[in-house]
């Protein structure tokens, strides 16, 4: 299994990836999930995927090839795109032609084909973009309300994202974020693993310098680690216990109180009656 999140924000794009592709009781496999599409000056355009493994190597590879016709013969690649549409509208070509090639195949051993992208960048002349691709090639875009995409194992990260991200979070922020995010599900999945991949872009550089592989021994992610932990704990214990109803202090906030709902169904037996 995998998770990946990327972020979409005004000051720039934060991807991240893990990389474990196995995690059997005898055998863990790792791939990284995270590719780097860039002409310096020009584009620049990341790619993290999880799913079935062949399928994603597969269309990775040929990404780097594949065509689309733009209506008047002109044949349009991920290099030449004008725009993140285009170039995406590549990508779901590549994902359908490895379809067409496998998925028969894959269907007869009895394999879905099961594959999700989140694919981001800048192309000159065009702001920032970022796509959910799914396995049919269909995809969505990143909006302000929806600034951020997972795939994979993506319900133990989301907490943290649904109550910290917005367009206006800085680059920093949104990284120190995106690691919390990782480190939760880490700690409850362990089809999810070291190392990771982190890559940060700024807003119309059409390039980046801000890319690190995490491992077990990087000291900022052991203290994300062990930080994190600690304050939702503290957190935790910082919350009243439940104050029952005649049991409540003043000013505390009681668990039990009058509601229109029906009460829980309870059966009550009195001394002397019989007990089918």
């Amino acid at each position: 299994m995998t998770y990946c999140v990327g972020i979409k924000l005004d000051a720039g794009l934060v991807f991240l990836s893990d990389s474990r592709t196995n995690a059997g009781l005898d055998q863990i496999s790792t791939f990284r999930k995270m590719m780097v599409y860039e002409k310096p000056g020009d584009r620049f355009m990341v790619l993290l995927s999880a799913g079935n493994l062949s399928i994603s190597q597969s269309v990775r590879e040929i990404l780097q090839v594949e065509q689309i016709d733009n209506g008047a013969g002109v044949p349009i690649t991920i290099w030449n795109a004008t725009s993140m549409f285009d170039a995406v509208r590549v990508l779901g070509s590549a994902v359908r032609r490895v379809y067409d090639q496998d998925g028969a195949s894959l269907k007869e051993a009895g394999i879905d084909f099961n594959a999700s992208m989140i694919f981001g960048g800048q192309i000159a002349g065009e702001a920032m973009r970022m796509f959910l691709v799914y396995s049919a090639g269909n995809f969505i875009e990143a909006t302000r309300e929806t600034c951020y995409f997972q795939v994979g194992e993506s319900k133990y990260g989301k907490p943290v994202l649904d109550r910290m991200m917005t367009p206006q979070t800085p680059l920093d922020e949104a990284s120190k974020c995106a690691l919390v995010s990782m480190d939760s599900t880490l700690k409850s999945n362990l089809t999810v693993g070291l190392p990771l991949d982190l890559l940060v872009y700024e807003n119309n550089a059409l390039r980046s310098d801000q890319m690190v592989c995490i491992d077990e021994h990087n000291p900022y992610f052991q203290m994300i680690r062990g930080t994190w932990g600690q304050k939702l704990r503290q957190v935790f214990e910082s919350i009243e216990d439940p104050q029952w109803a005649g049991a409540a202090e003043p000013g505390a906030s009681a668990l039990c109180v009058k509601s229109a709902r029906y009460e829980p169904m309870r059966k009550i037996t009195h001394p002397g009656e019989k007990v089918v």
